[in-house]
């Protein structure tokens, strides 16, 4: 798999040599990564940046002192980041149960210690793929929202009864308008949606929701 650009793979470990082990590996992968020594660093650094807006990941240690990494991951399920930003638990042996019980959270994975350098940076690299899949979403989700904006009361009329099958004649009936008038609203509708069919624009509304 193809490195993603942009992407950062953000790691979260009291140790410090699993973190600089954690960050020699992925720059050998080509993944770019920034490391932090406890939740609270990690929280602190979230809290001064914009919104990410490029893929991400977050491999986060168990057990940590102070915040733990399932403190971390509960915040992270409130503000529901794990689609954007996909957690991978590191854990020792004794954490493996809890580290389940994360996954059926909503956890991506978890990595038990000592992992696998190829298992973790493949989980890794479908973790980020996960997040520019959600990204290009949510972008295709607000481009619509922005086209939709941009027509008329009587356009949106008229799109909701195209979407909902209706021929023009029903449509100019049902709106008292004339057909040539339907006809018009319909091809400003489907220019400003950039769409070439009913079906292509139900399509795409539905996507969009």
């Amino acid at each position: 798999m193809e490195p993603l650009p942009n992407a950062t793979v953000f790691i979260v470990d009291d140790d410090a040599s699993v973190r600089e082990a954690l960050a020699w590996l992925l720059r050998s992968r080509r993944l770019p990564s920034e490391s932090f020594e406890s939740a609270e660093a990690f929280e602190a650094a979230m809290a001064t940046r914009a919104p990410q807006r490029q893929p991400c990941c977050l491999l986060l240690d168990v057990r940590m002192p102070g915040m733990s990494g399932l403190a971390l991951f509960d915040q992270l399920i409130a503000r529901g980041s794990l689609a954007q930003m996909p957690v991978i638990f590191l854990t020792g042996h004794a954490d493996v149960p809890t580290a389940v019980d994360a996954v059926k959270r909503g956890a991506f994975d978890f990595c038990e210690k000592p992992f696998s350098d190829n298992a973790l940076v493949d989980r890794i690299e479908q973790a980020l793929a996960r997040s520019a899949a959600h990204l290009a979403a949510q972008a295709q989700r607000s481009g619509v929202q922005e086209r939709l904006a941009e027509l008329t009361e009587r356009e949106r009329d008229v799109m909701d009864l195209v979407v909902a099958g209706l021929p023009n004649k029903l449509i100019a009936d049902q709106l008292d308008i004339s057909v040539r008038t339907v006809e018009v609203h319909r091809a400003r509708v489907f220019d400003k949606m950039q769409v070439k069919s009913a079906v292509e624009l139900a399509n795409l509304l539905r996507d969009a929701r």
